[in-house]
C-alpha cells in the first residue's frame, strides 16, 4: 500500500513538473497595431438657422414674415414640416438698458431653428427664399450618414487587415511567416470625425445677393470614419 502511494505521489509530482514546463515554454509571436481610414460624403445634418427682426427704413420686418419665408422656403423644397424645430426664442433692444423702456420697434425678436436634412442640395435653395436682412446666422449644428454602421463595419475589417499584412512582411524580412491570430484588441472604434464648415453671418448672404448670386455655397468637407486594433500573431 505504501509502494502504491509512493508511486502515485512521484507520477503527480512527474504531471505537475511537465505541465510546469509547458506553461514556460515561449510562444513565439509578434505584436502589431493596424489601421484603416474612409472618406465618405454626409447624407444627414442637422442645420442651426437663426432668423432676426429688423428695421427696412422705419418699418419692422417682423419675425412672423421671415418664419413664414422660411416654412414656405422648406415646403418649396419638397421637405415636411416636421424637419423643422423651434430651438430658441430671444430678444434684444440696444438703446434699452440706457433708455429703461422697451420700444416696440426697437425691441427685435431672434428665433433660432434646426432643419434636419437628408439632401444638402436642399440648403442653397431654402436659405435662398429667405430674407438675406433677416438671416442672422446658419451653422451646422452636426451630421453623419444614414450608412454609418455599414461603413465602421468596412473601416474596421480593413484595419485587422492592415495587421495582417505588417505582421506578415515584418517576418518575411526575417524568414518567418505567421501561424495564426492569438490576440484581437479593438483600440479606436466606431470613431469617426467631422470637419464642420464655416459659421455663415447675414453679411455673407447680404454681399451674395449683392453680386447676385443669391445664396453662398457651402462648403462641406467629408467625414473621416477610422479604426485601429492590436493584434498578436504566433509565428511558426
Amino acid at each position: 500500500m505504501k509502494k502504491v502511494m509512493l508511486l502515485a505521489a512521484g507520477l503527480f509530482f512527474a504531471l505537475s513538473t511537465f505541465a510546469q514546463q509547458a506553461d514556460n515554454k515561449q510562444v513565439k509571436k509578434i505584436e502589431v497595431t493596424g489601421s484603416a481610414e474612409i472618406e465618405i460624403t454626409p447624407d444627414e445634418l442637422n442645420l442651426d438657422i437663426a432668423l432676426r427682426e429688423y428695421l427696412k427704413g422705419k418699418t419692422k420686418v417682423d419675425i412672423t414674415t421671415l418664419e413664414k419665408q422660411l416654412v414656405k422656403a422648406i415646403a418649396d423644397a419638397g421637405l415636411p414640416k416636421e424637419t423643422l424645430t423651434i430651438e430658441n426664442v430671444n430678444g434684444f433692444n440696444n438703446e434699452f438698458f440706457l433708455r429703461k423702456k422697451k420700444d416696440p420697434v426697437e425691441f427685435m425678436t431672434r428665433k433660432q431653428y434646426r432643419l434636419k436634412l437628408t439632401r444638402l442640395d436642399k440648403i442653397n435653395d431654402i436659405l435662398g427664399a429667405i430674407d438675406a436682412e433677416g438671416v442672422e446666422s446658419t451653422r451646422i449644428a452636426s451630421y453623419t450618414s444614414s450608412k454609418m454602421d455599414q461603413y465602421r463595419k468596412e473601416v474596421k475589417i480593413k484595419a485587422i487587415k492592415a495587421a495582417k499584412e505588417k505582421a506578415e512582411y515584418m517576418l518575411a524580412a526575417i524568414g518567418n511567416s505567421i501561424d495564426g491570430i492569438l490576440e484581437v484588441q479593438e483600440i479606436s472604434t466606431d470613431n469617426y470625425t467631422d470637419y464642420r464648415p464655416q459659421i455663415m453671418s447675414n453679411a455673407m448672404f447680404k454681399s451674395a445677393d449683392a453680386a447676385g448670386g443669391g445664396a453662398p455655397e457651402i462648403d462641406f468637407k467629408s467625414i473621416k470614419v477610422r479604426a485601429e486594433v492590436r493584434t498578436v500573431f504566433t509565428i511558426k
